[in-house]
């Protein structure tokens, strides 16, 4: 299966670019729309497309701009560039961008089929070779900095209400995909690594403050009181008053 993007705010373009792509699309390739930078940015981190058709001028945030972000977890997308504009200014930001056209309006149909084509043709070799970007990061190194990545930014926000989502999102992985290299590079769950940390900072609460159970909770980022005492119980074998009593004791 191939996914392919469309991003382009005229409609009456949109419509022409859909109609093409339709033509020579299989039913087992998914065709994504979308009018601004943003979108574009958040559907490429959602369907990792690998084929994808941008026009320069767009709402909220230009199409090289966007294109920036999205060659951050994209480097190996197939990317052509649509413009009104022959300004050379575009063209050589879209070379350093690693674009493989740059196609001044309007677009010719049967220049828009050739690269569609080309475009599946690419895609379809990468799978084969196993470095295409619908299949995610293999390699030991690239997971290892993706995984220090992510624990840089729980460590930074385990406090806080942090869901396995939210941290997958931040270094642009899929949510399982994440969870499972997660395990694999770390040796523990997700789960069981934020609650680890969560507990070793109540553990620091109930030795230097006099806080309730409750707030320590709260300060530790749970929202359930009674979780948190299973989860401490269930890392210290003792209840959060059990270890405030020996932590007393100690001094």
């Amino acid at each position: 299966m191939s996914v392919v993007m469309f991003v382009e705010d005229e409609p009456i373009e949109l419509e022409f670019l859909q109609s093409i792509a339709q033509e020579i699309l299989g039913a087992e390739d998914k065709l994504l729309i979308c009018d601004t930078g943003m979108q574009a940015i958040k559907l490429a981190k959602q369907y990792r497309p690998d084929i994808i058709f941008m026009d320069i001028m767009l709402p909220e945030m230009d199409g090289i701009s966007s294109l920036q972000e999205i060659r951050r977890f994209l480097p190996n997308a197939s990317v052509t560039i649509l413009s009104a504009s022959s300004d050379f200014s575009y063209a050589q930001a879209a070379i350093s961008l690693q674009v493989h056209e740059y196609l001044l309006k309007p677009v010719k149909p049967d220049k828009l089929r050739q690269l569609i084509r080309k475009g599946l043709e690419r895609a379809a070799q990468s799978e084969e070779d196993g470095v295409t970007e619908t299949h995610q990061i293999d390699s030991t190194q690239e997971c290892q900095r993706f995984i220090q990545e992510a624990v840089d930014y729980i460590q930074q926000n385990y406090k806080d209400k942090l869901t396995l989502q939210m941290v997958a999102s931040h270094v642009y992985m899929n949510a399982q995909y994440f969870s499972r290299i997660f395990k694999r590079e770390l040796g523990v769950t997700y789960t069981d690594y934020v609650n680890k940390l969560k507990i070793a900072h109540a553990c620091k609460l109930l030795e230097t403050t006099g806080y309730p159970a409750y707030r320590i909770s709260t300060e530790c980022g749970f929202t359930d009181p009674s979780y948190f005492n299973r989860v401490f119980y269930k890392q210290m074998k003792m209840t959060p008053k059990e270890y405030k009593k020996s932590a007393l004791a100690r001094v």
